[in-house]
């Protein structure tokens, strides 16, 4: 065991006061942090009314939302007529086309009608007189023979009475509304509806053998176009999921990203030599040119998209004027700082040879800086290519102003989880990209 005496501990504390004579900031400093989290937890929860929020948040859309985005339905009307017959009617633009006979449909030899909601287990049977919903186990008559529809027996929880409509909610499979004339029905599937043709076209509704057998061998639909060029024009004009549209849309969405980004690049690369002060020293110049540098990127790309729709109407232009503004700003400021850490010994070296200053710059300092501003200037373009869609919502062009449309009608939930994964697969594929030929210009391996 060894003893330290009084002056071995001072000659310590002497060598060492930083372990010994810690300041206040040292001692209390992660405290203090937290605790200003804490507070600043707090001011936050009572800024925003989160308690408030919370509870008036209409909870029950989310999952309204979210299944309308993986699944279709179906609205037969069925309309109690004088006579005690029924007549089915479906919307205009229905699912089934325009001569609907689903099988889940079934006429009963007594008039009535049966409609399978969801298997055996869920379904509705409509007659001249009563309507039967069978749900949860229990099946509900509801009189409708009198001047309002009337339930017979206990009204269950899933069922809701009102003056003159009972409604019937049978969770995601869908529900009915009952009425003393009319029985309307909503009957939802899991998938998307008519993706590939839709209900004008000459293959809907046929069997996937039957559409690859027309269009390998079979006589032409059409005499003045082959069935494949056919089978194609029907899925890129199918009027219900606009495949034409969306995915020339998505392809003005990645040049609008790819046009601004490499003319931004383009403007900011020389900018950057005027800018860095061991490269150019001129202070005011230097100063002018970061200024505007912080101005183009202050302002962010989404007002520059709005001032530009103004100029120029909405469209791709003005989408590709935004990202190039931003960019040049964003650009010049990674460029100019990435100009002035270069290591200057490559270029004195060449500059003492005599060699003029495009020779220096050529071959003291593009060696070092090529592969660190190619690596940031794909981060930009793959980072734009989710901005492209943000802008495009107020017209600036591509996707994204298409999807703004789909969300606006809030009923074309499928059409908007249809363009959310396309974007998600090609931000995907640009990002996968850019990362390989970031690791690959840096010298690193991708794991």
């Amino acid at each position: 065991m060894t003893v330290i005496d009084a002056n071995r501990m001072h000659e310590i504390e002497t060598r060492y006061p930083e372990y010994f004579h810690r300041s206040f900031r040292q001692r209390f400093g992660g405290l203090m942090i937290l605790i200003a989290t804490l507070l600043y937890s707090l001011y936050a929860v009572w800024f925003f009314d989160l308690p408030k929020l919370f509870t008036e948040a209409h909870w029950e859309r989310v999952g309204i939302y979210l299944s309308q985005w993986v699944s279709y339905d179906v609205q037969p009307e069925f309309r109690i007529e004088g006579d005690g017959s029924i007549d089915i009617r479906y919307p205009r633009f229905s699912p089934l086309g325009d001569n609907p006979h689903p099988d889940w449909l079934v006429n009963n030899p007594d008039g009535s009608i049966t409609v399978s909601i969801s298997g055996t287990s869920r379904n509705v049977t409509v007659s001249k007189s009563e309507t039967i919903v069978t749900a949860h186990g229990i099946s509900v008559p509801v009189d409708v023979s009198s001047g309002a529809p009337k339930v017979v027996g206990p009204v269950p929880g899933w069922m809701t009475v009102y003056e003159d409509n009972v409604l019937a909610d049978l969770g995601f499979a869908g529900n009915v509304s009952i009425s003393v004339d009319r029985v309307k029905i909503r009957k939802r599937f899991i998938g998307w509806a008519n993706f590939i043709f839709d209900t004008q076209s000459s293959f809907f509704d046929k069997p996937v053998g039957e559409v690859v057998s027309l269009i390998v061998s079979g006589p032409r639909i059409k005499p003045d176009q082959s069935n494949l060029s056919l089978a194609f024009d029907d899925i890129w004009n199918n009027s219900e999921w606009q495949h034409g549209d969306v995915w020339t849309k998505l392809f003005q969405t990645i040049v609008m990203a790819f046009l601004g980004t490499l003319l931004g690049s383009l403007t900011a690369f020389p900018l950057a030599f005027l800018a860095a002060r061991n490269i150019t020293p001129n202070r005011l110049l230097n100063q002018i040119l970061k200024r505007f540098f912080d101005f183009l990127r202050s302002v962010d790309m989404l007002i520059w998209a709005l001032f530009l729709t103004r100029a120029f109407g909405p469209g791709p232009l003005a989408g590709s004027g935004a990202i190039f503004l931003t960019e040049t700003g964003t650009l010049g400021k990674l460029y100019s700082e990435g100009l002035e850490n270069i290591d200057n010994k490559p270029r004195e070296g060449i500059k003492s040879t005599g060699a003029q200053t495009v020779l220096v710059h050529r071959y003291g300092i593009m060696p070092q800086i090529v592969p660190i501003f190619v690596s940031q200037t794909l981060y930009q373009w793959e980072s734009n290519v989710r901005g492209a869609t943000i802008i495009g919502a107020v017209g600036a062009g591509g996707i994204g102003l298409k999807l703004w449309e789909a969300m606006r009608t809030n009923a074309n939930w499928e059409n908007v989880a249809y363009m959310v994964i396309l974007i998600l697969i090609v931000v995907f594929i640009f990002d996968t990209a850019s990362n390989a030929l970031r690791h690959r210009l840096m010298g690193t391996k991708t794991h």
